[in-house]
């Protein structure tokens, strides 16, 4: 069974940073890619940044977190770096993976982790 544990978060002001950790575990032998992904009241669950295991790893960000958002990988973790944080980034935070027998981002989920921006 394989597993997602996402850790971080909290409350911070608007223009202050946070930093989330997944970690995944389970019966995993290669990872395609992680990434994490954030869904706020009302809202469709959207993808924030995401990370190949394969060529020096690749990334991708979203347009609203371009320059503000890092996502970096260690083995079966990941982390998100998020600085110049703004109210709109309050969301549940979850991290996702994708791996040999279930490649694609997006069906596998973690627990998620509230981020709160607010003075």
């Amino acid at each position: 069974q394989v597993q997602l544990v996402e850790s971080g978060g909290g409350l911070a002001q608007p223009g202050g940073s946070l930093r989330l950790s997944c970690a995944a575990s389970g019966s995993i032998f290669s990872i395609v890619a992680m990434g994490w992904y954030r869904q706020a009241p009302g809202k469709e669950r959207e993808l924030v940044a995401s990370i190949t295991a394969s060529s020096g790893g690749i990334t991708k960000y979203a347009d609203s977190v371009k320059g503000r958002f890092t996502i970096s990988r260690v083995k079966r973790t990941i982390a998100l770096e998020m600085n110049n944080l703004k109210p709109e980034d309050a969301a549940v935070y979850y991290c996702s993976l994708g791996w040999e027998d279930n490649p694609l981002l997006g069906d596998l989920w973690g627990q998620g982790t509230q981020v709160t921006v607010s003075s």
